[in-house]
């Protein structure tokens, strides 16, 4: 299929890029291509576009070989990326190659015996996997001539943004809803970028992002998860290869995967069967479960209805880096867990909170609210029977527990106070547990 400019778009009059592998964009849902940049919509259909390549061929060992003597971050796998060859010579915060933890304390907890792992993500440069996809669209912002990087976002997403602005150079402007979390607000704004809180929830952020694109004011900004989307969502992949190289190149058997937009879940599938493709794990059956917050849970209400299309809600859940009410990959995650055996779960606050502590209290490892969703979504579904525990399980931590205090402060205190006495002490009955 011949790929196209769209007449009168920004691409149209972009020169010729360097992206590495990514060939062109192509559409998700027609197949249309069209040539690299900042698009997001198919000008047929309207449909999502994202990022196809040439891939490179040969022996997969070779490959094998290539990435493991790369740089331990994301851009060990820079064959796979929309990013130039020599991305890790660029100015870049680096993310990636976090740890994948073997969680025997948390699977003796559940019951489980064939092998549970923790990716945790909250050891990216701003604690968050958002790391991974905003490198990627520097990159594409530096291709593509943009001088201001800006996105819409519940939290973590703003102060990626921030931070690889800062590091790159770039200027930054980023808009979140106006009720977030402190702690996510403090790490935004510290990085020196315009920050701007818009009164209403994350849809409302991203719909007024969606105007200003179209405005003369937005002229020169790369939206990461907007007009640069296709770019941005392909760093998402970057979790699954890790995963299956730091398994010894080898697919888990099933993984639980935090639900915001959706895109996380569908790159994650991507790189999965990229890796299938190019020889690099053995083909396999493999499941993909969604996790969702009972207050925020529009793609676990579809899928429990047996539904193909997603129907909005409007947020109330503690758990607000997953608060977007309105995924835009919510039909692929749906597809994506039918296809693959899977499901789409949600939880209570209340289970969220257990889970966090769950996980702190077992493995040492203190996640973000997104990470008790995934985890209560797992525990959950391990009780009802729906998770096999005798089969390799990875659950994704995308964040740092640091950035939502207020979700465990009020049962997470002192056990005691006393007087610095030994008497005190043992009169208060401590020490001895």
């Amino acid at each position: 299929m011949a790929v196209q400019t769209v007449a009168g778009s920004t691409a149209s009059s972009t020169p010729a890029v360097d992206l590495g592998p990514a060939a062109a964009l192509s559409c998700r849902e027609c197949g249309e291509r069209f040539e690299l940049g900042p698009l997001f919509a198919c000008a047929s259909c309207f449909g999502p576009l994202e990022v196809a390549y040439d891939l490179p061929t040969g022996s997969p060992e070779e490959l094998r070989k290539r990435i493991e003597a790369g740089p331990d971050n994301i851009w060990r796998y820079a064959p796979l990326l929309p990013v130039p060859a020599d991305v890790a010579e660029k100015p870049n915060i680096n993310p990636g190659f976090t740890k994948l933890v073997k969680a025997d304390n948390l699977a003796r907890e559940l019951g489980v015996t064939g092998g549970l792992y923790v990716k945790d993500d909250s050891g990216n440069p701003t604690h968050s996997f958002k790391d991974r996809v905003v490198a990627i669209a520097v990159e594409a912002a530096r291709a593509f001539g943009f001088t201001t990087l800006s996105c819409s976002s519940t939290g973590n997403l703003a102060g990626a943004v921030g931070a690889a602005a800062a590091r790159a150079g770039l200027r930054s402007c980023v808009f979140i809803p106006h009720d977030l979390e402190q702690g996510k607000v403090v790490m935004a704004a510290v990085y020196g970028g315009e920050l701007v809180g818009i009164e209403g929830n994350y849809d409302d952020v991203n719909r007024f992002c969606s105007e200003l694109i179209g405005d003369p004011l937005g002229e020169g900004w790369g939206f990461v998860n907007v007009n640069l989307r296709p770019y941005y969502g392909e760093g998402s992949k970057t979790l699954a290869y890790e995963i299956c190289e730091q398994l010894g190149w080898r697919l888990p058997d099933q993984i639980v995967i935090p639900i915001a937009s959706g895109s996380q879940l569908t790159k994650i599938d991507k790189g999965l069967q990229e890796l299938i493709k190019l020889g690099l794990v053995e083909d396999k059956p493999y499941k993909i479960f969604g996790a969702q917050a009972e207050g925020c849970s529009p793609v676990s209400a579809a899928f429990k209805a047996g539904h193909e299309v997603v129907r909005p809600q409007k947020p109330n859940t503690i758990a607000k880096s997953l608060a977007i009410g309105n995924p835009a990959d919510g039909p692929y995650v749906l597809d994506i867990a039918r296809r693959t055996g899977g499901a789409v779960e949600d939880v209570t606050d209340e289970q969220v909170v257990d889970a966090i502590k769950l996980l702190a209290r077992t493995e040492g490892i203190f996640g973000e609210t997104a990470g008790g969703v995934t985890l209560g979504v797992t525990k959950k579904l391990i009780e009802a029977g729906v998770i096999d525990p005798t089969l390799t399980t990875v659950v994704v931590n995308t964040g740092d527990g640091l950035k939502t205090l207020d979700a465990v402060s009020a049962t997470s205190q002192a056990t005691a106070t006393i007087k610095p006495s030994l008497e005190a002490f043992r009169a208060a009955g401590l020490g001895t547990a």
